[in-house]
């Protein structure tokens, strides 16, 4: 298996050749020659000998969570949404070593990233999808960051300090919001990397944060990844324009903006262990929220 960046993730490249030749065999596949798309937080890992991406979670993630993640791709599949479809093997996700491992139809991408207005209309037909019959989570960022604070082991007691006093400031602001829009499907990351090109239609990917709420939280992660991350301002407007909601504008933007950005923080703060490189530009973030620098451009972690 070539690699073109280091595996983060908690994986070793041999442990996760072992899972991937494991996975294949099961199913018929051959994982002669595959490669590491992306490895921070799970594998993705395509074949180069079928159309098919082989998804390895990180060890300890909950085997019942991802068998949710595959009950709801199946569901939104079978109503024709727009997702990445599993490929179609018999049973999964399969448990190997510890690992849950999910297929996926690989689809092949132009150069460039789907842009944030293609994002717009899909994003939209999920949040005016009905409730699954499925027992989603309710998507609670203050809970799971500080889930990540009681994890991190990388960062100075006084940092974690400011981290959770922050957190708890930004509680108290939070019950005070008053949401517009219908409680709904989210898909709880939605950003650039997180949709592809199925031919000229585009497709929403990666499930694993799939939730119910209240959609202004998916608009402002939306809305994060353009600003923080290279995007202009032209180029968000665009995305608010075609959805028909410009989170901006509405007055619960800057305490949603603070929760979402302090949880991309916390989140990979807890993975410093894994991917140690990381921490100078946790580092930068952190000093940027001390100022409360909302323009402080960002590096994909």
């Amino acid at each position: 298996m070539t690699a073109p960046t280091p595996t983060h993730g908690g994986f070793e490249i041999a442990e996760l050749q072992h899972v991937l030749d494991r996975a294949c065999s099961a199913v018929g596949l051959d994982a002669a020659g595959a490669q590491l798309l992306r490895g921070h937080t799970n594998a993705v890992v395509r074949l180069a000998n079928a159309p098919v991406v082989i998804k390895v979670a990180r060890r300890g993630s909950k085997f019942e969570n991802v068998q949710r993640t595959v009950a709801f791709v199946r569901w939104i599949m079978d109503r024709g949404f727009p997702t990445v479809p599993l490929h179609p093997v018999a049973d999964q996700p399969l448990a190997i070593s510890g690992h849950a491992v999910t297929y996926w139809t690989y689809l092949p991408q132009p150069e460039r990233n789907v842009s944030a207005a293609q994002i717009a209309k899909p994003l939209f037909a999920l949040h005016s999808l009905p409730t699954p019959p499925l027992d989603l989570p309710v998507l609670d960022n203050l809970t799971a960051i500080r889930a990540s604070l009681r994890r991190i082991t990388a960062l100075p007691e006084a940092t974690k300090q400011f981290l959770s006093e922050r957190a708890d400031h930004l509680e108290q602001a939070l019950s005070t919001i008053d949401f517009v829009l219908p409680r709904a499907v989210l898909q709880g990351d939605p950003q650039h990397r997180n949709a592809l090109l199925d031919g000229t239609d585009t497709v929403l990917c990666d499930w694993d944060t799939v939730a119910v709420g209240q959609p202004e939280w998916d608009l402002v992660t939306l809305e994060i990844h353009c600003r923080r991350f290279g995007y202009s301002r032209d180029h968000y407007k665009q995305f608010a324009n075609t959805y028909g909601f410009d989170v901006t504008r509405w007055p619960g933007f800057p305490v949603l903006r603070d929760i979402r950005e302090l949880r991309m923080i916390t989140t990979n703060a807890r993975k410093i262990s894994h991917a140690p490189s990381s921490a100078a530009e946790i580092d930068r973030r952190i000093a940027g929220l001390r100022c409360e620098d909302s323009s402080l451009a960002w590096n994909i972690l």
